[in-house]
């Protein structure tokens, strides 16, 4: 990433650890950090609540707020969380924020489940995890962007990240757990 100020998706499904990770990674790159599922509109979260997955209707003006987002700081930088599963998505958002760089957090189903299931006071059940790894699609690697295992704490992730992104040769392609 070099001394520019990035521009960065923390990307995954529920339970990966999007928005410990991208609050904690932010901190460590010193840029502010948002929550994409504070950018949600009140439906999709309505629909989500109500174990509804979104379908690509309730995500295309979401993935645009994200990416609008993250291209008003450009020249600052910033950190956002958001799921981004599929590379349309990715490509949503850099239609509005180009130089934005992907985090994917990649972890197994059963770690994945065993965090969802812990969590208390969140708008995603359980349930839409296998509807969210069903359509996965990891970084390609012409996408801009770094794959990190979620195996460890959530600091060592955000570190790994941190140096994963100042390497210009990290590729995404890197295997899944």
């Amino acid at each position: 990433m070099g001394s520019s100020a990035p521009l960065v998706v923390v990307m995954g499904v529920s339970g990966s650890g999007k928005s410990t990770v991208g609050a904690l990674l932010a901190e460590r790159l010193g840029v502010p950090f948002v929550d994409g599922d504070d950018l949600h509109p009140e439906a999709n979260v309505a629909k989500m609540a109500s174990g509804i997955p979104l379908d690509d209707h309730d995500r295309w003006p979401w993935l645009a707020n994200v990416g609008r987002t993250l291209a008003t700081a450009t020249g600052t930088g910033m950190v956002v969380a958001c799921s981004a599963l599929k590379r349309e998505y990715r490509d949503a958002i850099r239609a509005e924020a180009p130089n934005a760089v992907f985090v994917e957090l990649d972890g197994s189903s059963d770690l994945l489940g065993e965090r969802i299931g812990a969590r208390r006071d969140h708008f995603m059940p359980p349930t839409l995890l296998a509807s969210q790894l069903a359509i996965l699609q990891p970084l390609a690697a012409d996408e801009r962007g770094v794959r990190v295992p979620i195996d460890g704490a959530p600091g060592e992730i955000a570190r790994v990240a941190a140096a994963q992104l100042e390497t210009p040769s990290s590729p995404a392609t890197e295997p899944r757990s």
